[in-house]
């Protein structure tokens, strides 16, 4: 009651002294007016503060004198009033509308980036469902290298499944991991394993080029595919991929996983890691490696195989090129630095792929499982290898095919040297490495030919002959077999030094007629060959199959005064930190020739390079040598098997078919070959006598010394042995005859 008691209650209102109420302006304004008809609006929306009315002009001199405001000065200004109102409005409500889009459309992002998130990592949860319990997830080991080296400690080669050592990122060069990221990964250092923007531009290009022309994956992504997945391109091995690369960056730093990549990734040509492929292309390790060499490595990344400088020179120079640029605009490199670079591209090393070395390195390989089994670390092999002996052969060997290869019809050949302990100081396999890597000098067996022949004349020897005893160089005919020599000629009655000498063969047969096959093959088998050897008298022209190492190795015994050997290359194994695997013991296979008899042997194998048929391999500077020719039927095989008291050397030459030469002799190209092998690996050794020879006395000739007569044309091994009518049994006067060179 009170409250109705007071609003009923007037208020007058009340002036100051001095107020003029002329002074107000008591028209009705804008405001006062009935509402157009947008005022209909619901009051909802009327209400909003955008729709509020507009102020209210202060009085001006045109309308402060009074007036209804309806007449000529009143009506434009309440028409402009009105327009000015609507387009306000209007720009008010089209400012709202973009304002409302633009918000919904922040909301539906958020929403959508909401749900593909949560439906990414389900894809990514899905798939990682395959991947084994994060408990057992680990870097696997790198496979081992094996780094073979020279007697002086130089590398030969690396061998294993990486073709190179495993280097530390602070051990090479900055600019060599700095090519890798300027070209692969640039955002490499920033990112958590996964780069989204690289993705974007990734699929971007693809999708306008049309065609598959950039990868979007990281370096982390790289290393965990080829640590873990197999390269198949699915959609399981890329989500697979992305939630081992987050693991990796999650456990490792950056310098450990860009470490484990550059040992880790392929670069072409079976190499592994950057170490590896330095190697490969430029003969030199990677923490050696120039600016346009690191250039060229990081090219390699993109396709091995099409930007190879090897096979490729054109397009891995221009690779090397956008590397260069892309190093220069990252900071790696100054503009003088990629300038000289540009001007002095990378020069690829072909030695490597070439060079003889590479048959001692896979013959390493082949024998290493017997000396240490299994391993799991890099580890060194120090081998016997001479590597002054070992370019001194290669060179023999090369300058003999290319003088000689057409004109004789010969397309291979191999070399091995040993020294009297049985090691091998030096082994080529072939005339070129990088086309052909079947190793002739361990594995090829051929027939030896004439060069078998001194353990012939050994084995006689052992039966109580002398290199005085005098047999028949004459025709003959075993068992419908008629062995005639080389030059078609006959000497009649010889010493069997001059029969060693010229290589008669039909006295070779008279001997293995008389000492038997399997004599032969027992001295054979003493001395050090091990291939198999028919039992017949035709083995005494080497006609059994043997290897170069084999017979090398087999005529080491007439070098060191009768000791047998075991040819080998390994003389210790050990770890990267020094841990010895294994070291050679031990001796050989002891003696297996008497004194006397490896004077007289040396004696005789003198003279074939003195007065015989290798007189083209007699050394320089008279340095005492012993050796054999040897030839095969049909001019297969071309030989020449020689010693001084230091080295052993055996030289072949033939074709991998099996195919005649044009009349390459023993006598000829293999002669020829050893001699240059010999006297370059003989350089600096001072000269040493052949055992036994020093000493050496002309024997009293004895009843032994003759030529015992068959009881009938059977051999003693069976064989039908028919003697020309009036054959010399030797004896006396033809020793005598025979020393003083007569009957040649």
């Amino acid at each position: 009651m009170a409250r109705k008691a007071a609003r009923k209650q007037r208020i007058e209102p009340r002036f100051e002294d001095g107020y003029d109420p002329s002074a107000l302006d008591l028209r009705p304004s804008q405001r006062d007016r009935p509402s157009t008809p947008t005022a209909k609006k619901p009051r909802k929306k009327a209400a909003k503060p955008a729709t509020k009315a507009p102020a209210r002009r202060k009085p001006t001199a045109k309308n402060a004198g009074g007036g209804s405001g309806r007449g000529t000065g009143g009506g434009k200004p309440r028409n402009n009033t009105r327009k000015r109102s609507r387009k306000t409005a209007s720009s008010k409500r089209s400012g709202s509308w973009i304002t409302r889009l633009m918000r919904r459309g922040l909301y539906w992002g958020c929403v959508l980036g909401i749900w593909g998130v949560v439906f990414a990592v389900g894809i990514l949860g899905y798939y990682a469902a395959y991947l084994p319990p994060t408990s057992e997830w680990q870097v696997p080991q790198r496979p081992p290298n094996v780094k073979i080296v020279s007697a002086s400690g130089s590398l030969i080669a690396n061998r294993g499944d990486t073709g190179g050592e495993a280097v530390r990122l602070e051990q090479l060069p900055s600019y060599l991991p700095n090519a890798v990221i300027a070209i692969e990964d640039r955002r490499f250092r920033s990112h958590l394993g996964v780069d989204p923007i690289g993705l974007v531009r990734a699929v971007y290009i693809n999708l306008t080029a049309g065609t598959l022309r950039q990868g979007g994956s990281t370096l982390t992504q790289q290393l965990a595919k080829n640590l873990f997945l197999e390269p198949d391109r699915t959609m399981k091995r890329k989500m697979q991929e992305l939630v081992l690369s987050l693991w990796l960056e999650a456990k490792f730093s950056k310098d450990e996983i860009l470490e484990m990549y550059l040992n880790r990734v392929y670069l072409g040509a079976g190499a592994y890691g950057v170490d590896a492929a330095a190697r490969r292309y430029f003969g030199k390790s990677a923490r050696l490696v120039t600016v346009p060499e690191a250039a060229t490595l990081a090219a390699l990344l993109k396709a091995p195989s099409r930007y190879s400088p090897a096979n490729n020179p054109d397009l891995a120079e221009e690779r090397a090129q956008l590397v260069l640029a892309a190093m220069h605009e990252e900071g790696y490199i100054t503009a003088d630095e990629a300038k000289n670079a540009l001007l002095a591209p990378a020069k690829v090393v072909r030695r490597h792929t070439t060079a003889s070395e590479n048959y001692v390195a896979d013959w390493v390989m082949d024998v290493l499982p017997h000396y240490v089994g299994s391993f799991d670390t890099d580890i060194i092999v120090d081998t016997t290898i001479d590597v002054s002996i070992q370019r001194a052969a290669e060179d023999a060997l090369r300058d003999a095919l290319a003088e000689n290869s057409a004109k004789l019809g010969v397309s291979q050949g191999a070399i091995v040297t040993l020294d009297t302990a049985g090691a091998v100081k030096a082994l080529v396999g072939g005339a070129d490495y990088s086309k052909s890597q079947f190793n002739r000098a361990v594995y090829a067996k051929r027939q030896p030919g004439s060069s078998f022949k001194p353990f012939v004349y050994l084995a006689a020897l052992e039966k109580g002959m002398t290199p005085e005893t005098v047999r028949q160089d004459a025709p003959i005919t075993i068992r419908g077999w008629s062995p005639q020599n080389y030059s078609k000629k006959h000497y009649g009655n010889v010493t069997l030094t001059r029969a060693l000498s010229l290589s008669l063969n039909t006295v070779a047969a008279r001997l293995a007629y008389e000492v038997g096959p399997k004599a032969i093959i027992r001295t054979a088998r003493n001395m050090g060959i091990s291939s198999d050897m028919k039992s017949n008298l035709s083995i005494a022209l080497g006609t059994s199959e043997v290897t170069p190492l084999e017979i090398a190795s087999a005529y080491v015994p007439f070098s060191n005064g009768g000791y047998g050997v075991l040819p080998h290359v390994v003389r210790r194994i050990k770890t990267m930190d020094g841990k010895v695997l294994y070291s050679r013991q031990g001796d050989g296979r002891g003696r297996v020739i008497s004194r006397e008899h490896v004077g007289a042997m040396n004696r005789m194998m003198t003279e074939t390079l003195l007065t015989g048929t290798g007189k083209k391999a007699l050394l320089a500077d008279n340095r005492p040598a012993g050796g054999k020719t040897g030839t095969s039927q049909d001019f297969r095989d071309a030989w020449f098997i020689g010693y001084t008291g230091n080295l052993t050397t055996a030289v072949w030459f033939g074709n991998d078919n099996n195919s005649p030469t044009k009349k390459a002799t023993g006598g000829s190209l293999p002669a020829t070959a050893w001699k240059k092998t010999m006297e370059g690996a003989h350089e600096g050794l001072p000269v040493a006598d052949l055992p036994g020879v020093a000493n050496y006395r002309v024997p009293v000739a004895t009843p032994s010394t003759k030529a015992p007569r068959p009881p009938s044309n059977v051999g003693s091994e069976g064989e039908v042995i028919r003697p020309p009518a009036g054959e010399s049994r030797g004896g006396p006067l033809n020793l005598l005859k025979n020393l003083f060179g007569g009957g040649d």
